[in-house]
């Protein structure tokens, strides 16, 4: 095992036992382990299996499905700016969810997952409408991709505030969720959301060497024998899934996509056969990080995850643009 992986792998563990211990009631790794050996105290216990768990879980799979994702949207856009919100994944998603609040859902299981479906569904949607409009006969330019993303992204969000405006009673509900408000726990989501991953994560960790190979250009890809249209393709389908999967179930999350990956290309190399799945347990680890913060920095009130990646991610944002400018993309 390499030492960048091993290095990330013990962060990620480390960041999951700090996720478990620390909440309004704290409990100690001591006590975490006798929990895992099945001699815990009886509530520490509950708290630990039934609510702490899967909400950690959940956690890591969508920052490690934002982490991963915008390794791959940098590599087929070449700059360090991209993320995986570009092309208007997150507006489409949060188009999606606030129209499924505005509808009076049953409480079971299925009235539960409403939003996420409905989220979901908007994502993939919101994919395919941007990748037509962007299409010029049998290939999808880079610049029209951006384009159409944006302008659809600026029409879903323009849409977005007139529902949450004509339905009053739910505007706090999706504010929430659209600043990473993570309302959905419990193991119902984490196995509904393990599907989406294994094969949108499973595709991106298997494009390593076709997006390195991107970074020459496409000419000089399609010389080195790679189909360009068909790779660019297969890895978009591959990152807006695991994007949509996310923003569904963990709500709009920034910068996770965009600081991760810059940081892992800075330490470990621009070889995207190690940053994605580096990228993977960064973003996983760094959101952790991040949610419990959220959790402790007002205590007992807990912030949306979103505004503590917000308030990081930006000045990094700010910094990753002033080098790009100074230095070029790559």
């Amino acid at each position: 095992m390499s030492r960048p992986l091993l290095l990330s792998l013990s962060v990620l563990a480390t960041t999951l036992i700090l996720s478990l211990a620390i909440g309004s009631v704290f409990i100690p790794p001591a006590e975490l382990w006798n929990i895992v050996r099945g001699v815990g105290e009886s509530t520490f216990t509950f708290i630990v299996w039934q609510i702490r768990l899967p909400r950690t879980i959940l956690i890591a799979l969508a920052g490690a499905a934002l982490g991963g994702s915008g390794a791959a949207y940098q590599g087929i856009f070449r700059n360090p700016l991209a993320d995986p919100f570009l092309i208007g994944v997150a507006s489409g998603a949060g188009l999606g969810a606030v129209i499924a609040m505005s509808i009076q859902w049953p409480y079971s299981f299925w009235g539960l997952m409403a939003i996420p479906l409905a989220s979901f569904l908007a994502a993939l949607l919101t994919v395919a409408i941007v990748y037509n409009l962007a299409r010029v006969g049998r290939t999808v330019p880079t610049t029209n991709l951006i384009l159409a993303g944006v302008a659809f992204s600026s029409f879903a969000t323009s849409l977005t505030s007139f529902l949450m405006i004509r339905s009053t009673s739910e505007v706090r509900r999706a504010l929430g969720w659209l600043l990473g408000g993570i309302s959905l726990t419990g193991w119902d989501s984490v196995l509904s959301l393990l599907p989406y991953l294994a094969f949108g994560l499973g595709g991106l960790l298997l494009s390593g060497h076709a997006l390195n190979l991107l970074q020459f250009g496409d000419d000089q890809a399609q010389q080195l024998g790679l189909n360009v249209t068909r790779a660019r393709a297969f890895v978009l389908a591959a990152a807006s899934l695991t994007t949509a999967a996310a923003v569904a179930f963990a709500g709009i999350i920034g910068f996770i996509g965009l600081v991760v990956p810059h940081i892992v290309r800075m330490w470990f190399g621009a070889d995207y056969r190690r940053v994605i799945p580096l990228s993977i347990l960064g973003g996983a680890s760094a959101l952790l990080v991040s949610d419990v913060i959220a959790r402790v920095v007002l205590a007992p009130q807990e912030l949306p995850v979103g505004i503590v990646t917000a308030m990081v991610g930006a000045p990094f944002f700010l910094w990753v643009l002033r080098r790009a400018k100074n230095q070029g993309y790559w």
